[in-house]
């Protein structure tokens, strides 16, 4: 049985182990397990049953997962995504005052188009269009970005009305995030095996000695009923009936694609997958991907895509598909003990987010930061992904200004015809932002 699962998904040959596989895939799964409690309170605010959006965003996670694992054979984990969620619930169904039916049924409409983009491959060419320095800044942006976020979420970094964001209160439970960051750093530097893992334990066990964090009151319950939500979106699909909701599945569309693009590419980058400024297997990834998003709409949830957070176990080791497999596992036993998962809170899961940027950062010294044209564009995205809180929209900047920043320096020629028609697709994608 060892053998043929290291046999399938190429372990050995990977440099991995299956114990280094199986923690990756525990690591990446503690790290995005919030998103089981943080997607039904942002959808539930549009009207949606909590109960129903938990265990969709569960069952939803691990079809993306297992997908990615056995099909793309990639360590890269799939959830309904963050900022889009938000866009759903706040700008679709509470501004647009659109019925959260209806917004289901153009996330469903969104993804049928997404699959039919990756079936005849065009979301392929886009990737492989994008040049290895864009590439290069991208991995590092989506570092920077996720360690901002957990600056954020342990509270090191915090709102400010004058200056946008400022240092935090240094008190209660901040303490944790301080205390967690402090051993993973030390562990990461003198090379133990699963240091962020290690890291996030202890903060947790932390949390709990000092009554930071409290003790569930259960450990296993029954998974709450699908019913509210389940094949929702097929029955209200005719509801997509006006310009204004054409363009909120274009939005869906765009966003999710240029999200997810970005993540892959990125989290490619970081785990040495890019060969000749190419991700292998990237069709796979992307069907696999767009599947999820389908069934995530069908269960009832926002649009599934690749998450950022699979970098935590990227970076304990996981280089097969098996960590993606084991994290798909485990948001299936996720439904079963959510009582148990209220003891990961934002302060354990932090430290590692802030160490795994560091690590991806690293990728800023491949970009070839002495030809402006190539700087400009890459700086953009760096400082865009964590400014805007957005991948998409750190993206977009640089692929704007790549182009005309190439053209500049009398290098235009070089540009791949992709490149320019994304240029003015961006451009579309602000505007429909915007309007």
């Amino acid at each position: 049985m060892k053998e043929k699962i290291e046999s399938y998904f190429q372990i050995n040959e990977l440099g991995s182990t299956i114990v280094r596989e199986l923690l990756a895939g525990f690591t990446t799964f503690i790290s995005m397990a919030y998103i089981l409690f943080v997607n039904p309170s942002v959808l539930g605010d549009a009207g949606m049953d909590k109960g129903a959006v938990f265990t969709a965003t569960a069952i939803a996670s691990a079809i993306g997962c297992i997908l990615m694992g056995l099909y793309a054979k990639y360590p890269i984990a799939t959830a309904p995504a963050l900022g889009i969620n938000a866009f759903f619930t706040y700008s679709v169904c509470i501004g647009m005052k659109v019925p959260w039916q209806t917004a289901l049924a153009g996330v469903l409409i969104a993804s049928i188009i997404f699959l039919l983009i990756t079936i005849f491959k065009l979301r392929e060419l886009i990737i492989d269009a994008i040049p290895a320095n864009l590439k290069y800044a991208i991995s590092a942006g989506i570092g920077l970005f996720i360690a901002f976020i957990g600056l954020e979420n342990g509270g090191i970094i915090v709102a400010d009305k004058s200056t946008l964001v400022a240092l935090g209160s240094f008190s209660g439970t901040t303490w944790l995030t301080i205390f967690g960051l402090a051993v993973s750093a030390i562990l990461l530097i003198r090379r133990v095996p699963g240091n962020i893992f290690i890291g996030m334990t202890a903060t947790a066990i932390l949390g709990i000695i000092t009554g930071m964090i409290k003790l569930p009151d259960s450990v296993i319950s029954a998974a709450p009923s699908l019913k509210p939500t389940f094949l929702v979106a097929i029955r209200h699909i005719t509801d997509i009936n006006s310009i204004q909701l054409v363009v909120v599945v274009l939005t869906f569309l765009l966003v999710t694609f240029f999200d997810t693009a970005g993540t892959l590419v990125g989290l490619a980058q970081q785990a040495g997958f890019m060969k000749d400024n190419k991700m292998p297997r990237v069709g796979k990834a992307l069907l696999s991907d767009s599947t999820a998003m389908t069934a995530g709409a069908l269960l009832g949830t926002s649009p599934v895509g690749a998450y950022v957070e699979s970098s935590a176990g990227i970076a304990v080791g996981g280089r097969s598909g098996l960590t993606a497999v084991v994290t798909g596992i485990l948001f299936i036993f996720g439904m079963f003990f959510s009582p148990l998962l209220s003891v990961v809170t934002n302060q354990v899961t932090a430290p590692a987010l802030i160490i795994v940027g560091v690590l991806m950062a690293q990728n800023m010294k491949k970009v070839e930061w002495d030809k402006m044209e190539i700087a400009i564009p890459s700086f953009l995205i760096l400082l865009g992904m964590p400014l805007t809180y957005s991948i998409s929209d750190g993206l977009a900047l640089g692929v704007i200004a790549y182009p005309i920043a190439m053209i500049a320096a009398k290098r235009g020629k070089e540009v791949h015809p992709i490149m320019y028609a994304l240029f003015f697709v961006f451009l579309l994608f602000f505007w429909i932002l915007n309007h």
